[in-house]
């Protein structure tokens, strides 16, 4: 079956590490964009037809994270951020408003590949899953309304702004309330990709729909922890 070609932005200012992400990905078989800094990037977006971006964070000019910002007003390509072991996951995915993965270097090409083939996978999914029948598309648990026609929630009647991301996790662990999920299931059904290294990404995505589903999100009502086992939407 012949593959539409993806187009691939590789934006550090470090240009070894683009040249070694390019090398890797062109094998692939991905169209590949080069940029060094944050506007550059942008303008890039908005000129071409980019289906992913790898973004460094620590950039001259416009840094990953407000370019990240800025990126999630015109576009919703998956953006996966480059981070140095110093830099806290928690605040990075926090910060961005919509980075949908992160990576720290050193990190392996391997992997990197890994993650951009299961971004891609998912981006290119959202558009045609298939349709919940009419009376399953709005799921309600608790005061938690999931209103999957309209994309939305709210809890207790308010309306919740969640990224795509929080909401796909949400959206699964409601359509199966009360079974306990590891964070690679989670990570496989909501990245829709192998899950190695990705423990601390589905953790942090949950710590942030916790702070916004929960009244405490210390003790939460619905997102229960099982501890060894992994998460659990509450019946």
């Amino acid at each position: 079956m012949h593959m539409q070609k993806n187009n691939i932005l590789i934006c550090d200012d470090d240009k070894d590490i683009v040249e070694a992400l390019k090398i890797y990905l062109s094998a692939e078989g991905y169209h590949i964009y080069t940029a060094f800094n944050g506007e550059d990037a942008l303008r890039i977006i908005r000129d071409e037809d980019i289906h992913l971006a790898l973004m460094d964070i620590m950039m001259p000019l416009l840094d990953g994270i407000q370019a990240t910002v800025k990126l999630r007003e015109i576009s919703n390509i998956p953006v996966i951020l480059l981070t140095a072991k110093s830099e806290d996951a928690d605040k990075i995915l926090g910060l961005t408003i919509g980075a949908d993965d992160y990576v720290t270097k050193p990190f392996n090409p391997v992997e990197v590949v890994a993650r951009v083939k299961s971004q891609l996978r998912r981006y290119t999914m959202l558009g045609c899953q298939p349709k919940l029948p009419e009376n399953s598309s709005v799921i309600t648990i608790g005061g938690i309304t999931l209103d999957d026609t309209k994309k939305s929630v709210t809890v207790d009647g308010s309306d919740v702004s969640l990224t795509p991301i929080e909401y796909n996790i949400l959206k699964f662990l409601m359509e199966n309330a009360g079974c306990v999920f590891s964070t690679s299931k989670i990570y496989e059904a909501v990245w829709k990709g192998a899950s190695f290294g990705s423990e601390s990404t589905v953790a942090v995505h949950i710590r942030h729909l916790r702070e916004k589903i929960e009244i405490n999100a210390a003790d939460p009502r619905y997102l229960k922890v099982v501890w060894g086992h992994g998460y659990k939407f509450e019946k």
